[in-house]
This record gives C-alpha cells, structure tokens and sequence, in this order.
C-alpha cells in the first residue's frame, strides 16, 4: 500500500483545506519544495500535488512552486498533480516539468472527449480524479453534484485508458473523519485499474483499513490533513503498511 503525501499549493504555500473550501485554508508552509524534501525522508514514494488555485481558475496558477518542488524531488520519487489541467499543451507543459502524473477531475466528467485524447496522447500518465458523495460525481471544486454514477464514470474512463482513479469522499475530506473503505472498495472491485483513495484519512486505523482491501485493487491512500496535524505518523504509518503487504 502505497501512502501519498499531499501537498495542496494556495497563493504559493503549502495548505489544506476542509472539504474543499477556498476560504478555509489552514497554510502549513510557505517552502512548499522544503515540504517535498520532508516527505521523502520520511520515506514517501509518491507525491500528489494539488493546484488549488488553479482549480478554480481553470489554469495553472501555482507552476513556479510545482517546478521547485519537481527540482527538489530530482528523479528520486514520482509526482502526481492536478488542478486547473484543461487542455493538451498544459499536460505537455507539466511533462516536460518532470511531473510524471498528470490527474484530470472537473473536465473529464465535463469533456469526456478531452480525457480520451489525453490518454491516447500521453498513455500512462494520465490519473482521473473523481470526487463524490453518496455515489455521485461532483465537480468544480465539489461546488455542483452531478447526476452521474462514479462507477459507471470510473469504468468509462478505464475504457479511454486511464492510469489509475483516485476516489475522493468529498463529505469526509480534511475532515479526519475517517476513510469511506467501503465506496472505495466498491468502486476497485468494479474496475480492473487500480484506486487510489482520498479524504477522511485520520489515523492509523484507516491505513490498516485499506491495506485490508489492497487485494481488492486498492493500491494507495492519499494522507494531507493527519500528516500535517499529527494524528498520523507518515514514516509509522507507511512502516506499519509495507509490514502488512509483507
């Protein structure tokens, strides 16, 4: 089981957010590549960068801190980043940046057509993000539900070739209330592409909650507010993961 330190970038530094509220930002930073260099040592292997402005704009805003934290990482670890991707030169742009994932959330739900020419542009380093509550997609910064079935979503995207989909309880996010195992799993077993899942993560029940459905095709768990709060130790809990994959 794979745990992903989030870095979410406002305005430049390093925050979080609760359930996806612009004016509730807690800023946890403001060296955002000196954020990255800490996960690593304590012993992450992936990165997930959110472009929290960006999101809301519809473009990159935050590309001067996502390039220090490309060039702190060097090639030691991937990194995944979404936020604000629209279009094919901006995937390209990030690419060539040295992010190795490029995750696509409001405009695949929004422009199906655009997640599949960027799958066949850019096979293997596209990530789809979906975000839902009670088993609807939501989108724009999870400000409007849709009427779309996340598993009915997931699978069509699985078919244009997406990497893998990152499931986010929006209704649990920056909450440390929990994952929701029970959707994520649900979610896995309909899909032959690996979830990574999101939001809620509090402590470390939670990781030995997932690691006992990573069979399932959980292969990861994206950690931002307990890691930054302290109600989960990152090297512990990753410690603790890799000894029950053991």
């Amino acid at each position: 089981m794979l745990l992903i330190p989030a870095i979410d970038l406002k305005d430049g530094h390093c925050v979080r957010l609760k359930q996806g509220e612009m004016d509730d930002a807690t800023v946890f930073s403001d060296d955002p590549a000196a954020m990255a260099r800490h996960w690593i040592a304590q012993g992450a292997r992936r990165l997930h960068l959110v472009d929290l402005n960006g999101a809301f704009a519809g473009k990159p805003v935050n590309e001067a801190a996502i390039k220090a934290i490309v060039r702190a990482v060097g090639d030691d670890i991937p990194v995944q980043l979404g936020g604000g991707i629209r279009d094919l030169d901006t995937i390209a742009r990030y690419l060539d940046d040295g992010i190795d994932y490029v995750i696509i959330g409001t405009a695949a739900v929004k422009n199906p057509g655009f997640l599949q020419d960027a799958c066949s542009a850019f096979p293997g380093h596209i990530i789809v993000g979906l975000d839902a509550k009670e088993g609807k997609v939501a989108v724009d910064g999870w400000s409007k539900m849709t009427g779309h079935d996340v598993l009915d979503l997931a699978k069509k995207f699985e078919d244009y070739g997406v990497e893998s989909v990152i499931y986010t309880d929006i209704g649990r996010d920056g909450m440390l209330s929990g994952v929701n195992v029970e959707a994520t799993v649900r979610l896995a077993q309909g899909l032959l592409i690996p979830v990574i899942a999101s939001g809620g993560i509090a402590d470390l029940r939670d990781i030995e909650a997932l690691c006992a459905v990573e069979g399932e095709g959980v292969m990861g768990a994206i950690t931002g507010r307990a890691i930054y709060e302290g109600t989960l130790d990152f090297q512990a809990a990753q410690a603790r993961a890799d000894a029950l994959a053991g």
